[in-house]
């Protein structure tokens, strides 16, 4: 059998008792959280890939909200950074694909 972490959603685990599951988990140090966030935020945008769904869009932005979080960004400052990069380099709406050979 292998052996596998990742990180799951805070409620998992009693959602999982109450119907009568058992899950072995851990609280994560701040080491492990910051690189299971890492983990699980390429596991949900592989997931987006898949299914192009919006609930796989609105996990994406958990864990993005959970990663500003770790490094003591607000949502807030962290659109705020959006905003400055897009007014410098532009967004993405444009649908601009860059050729090159």
């Amino acid at each position: 059998m292998k052996f596998h972490m990742k990180l799951i959603r805070d409620k998992i685990p009693g959602i999982a008792h109450a119907k009568g599951e058992q899950l072995q988990c851990h609280k994560a140090d701040p080491a492990e959280y910051r690189y299971h966030l890492r983990e699980k935020i390429l596991e949900e945008v592989h997931e987006f890939r898949e299914s192009g769904e919006a609930e796989e869009l609105a996990d994406i932005l958990e864990v993005v909200r959970a990663i500003a979080n770790e490094r003591g960004l607000s949502m807030r400052n962290l659109y705020l950074l959006r905003d400055k990069k897009r007014r410098a380099r532009g967004g993405f709406d444009g649908r601009i694909i860059w050729q090159n050979e």
